[in-house]
């Protein structure tokens, strides 16, 4: 479950919160350069394990690595630096500052995701995200001003631009209409082709099924399985405690 094969992996992580056992030894191995789907109802402890992996939440035990060395203890910050970067549901962007200016706040002194060297060189890596998120004619527009599918795109353009080579997407693709998650699909495929590694959270499973090359379905903290897409998806037990059929 480590090495090249798979550069960032979870060993039994767990946390709690008061009585709440958010996170319960958990183990996943994220393949490199695929996408891996974690999948659950709601309070399955998806983004609490992002949290830990990111360095936002201090595990009770267990362990997180990237490229054999731990995580654990590091600051955000510190994490990203490593290359790992994140989305989020509320997506945190300069609503007020203009969408070349949100993605290349991902490239300056003093963000998470700084790397010295030339600024002609990082304002290109500027260009190429807002070209790849089909932003380059909303370039001068405010965030604040951008419809709600496009600031989705934004925030996707600010990891492009910080050339992270680990994503971890927080429902990326809530909310967004037809057109727009074939656009966000081609953006995956596309950063797969380059050897991107990707852990999706998503409540549309048409978009998991799509993507994922593996899923990890989770529940009350803890994996219940991992496997092939359309094995996870049809696997009725599953189902029923993702929809909320199950017996409490």
């Amino acid at each position: 479950m480590s090495g090249a094969a798979h550069p960032l992996v979870c060993r039994d992580l767990s946390i709690s919160f008061g009585g709440v056992k958010a996170v319960q030894g958990v183990s996943l191995a994220l393949p490199a350069g695929k996408v891996l789907a974690l999948v659950g109802p709601n309070g399955a402890g998806k983004t609490t394990l992002f949290n830990l992996v990111t360095g936002n939440l201090r595990a009770d035990a267990g362990e997180a690595t990237l490229d054999g060395e731990s995580l654990l203890g590091l600051k955000p910050w510190q994490v990203a630096r490593r290359g790992v970067a994140r989305s989020f549901q509320d997506l945190r962007l300069f609503t007020h500052m203009t969408v070349r200016e949100n993605a290349m706040s991902a490239t300056e002194r003093g963000s998470w995701f700084w790397q010295a060297g030339d600024a002609k060189a990082r304002a290109a890596r500027v260009e190429e995200a807002l070209a790849a998120t089909g932003l380059s004619d909303l370039a001068e527009s405010r965030a604040v001003d951008l419809a709600y599918a496009e600031r989705k795109f934004l925030s996707m353009a600010r990891i492009l631009a910080a050339e992270a080579r680990i994503w971890l997407l927080d429902e990326p693709a809530s909310g967004l209409d037809l057109s727009s998650r074939q656009r966000f699909a081609g953006l995956l495929r596309a950063a797969n082709a380059r050897g991107i590694t990707i852990c999706l959270i998503e409540h549309n499973l048409d978009v998991v099924a799509e993507l994922a090359d593996e899923i990890a379905f989770l529940d009350r903290g803890v994996v219940l399985a991992v496997g092939e897409p359309q094995a996870i998806l049809r696997d009725k037990a599953l189902a029923a405690i993702y929809f909320g059929e199950r017996a409490a």
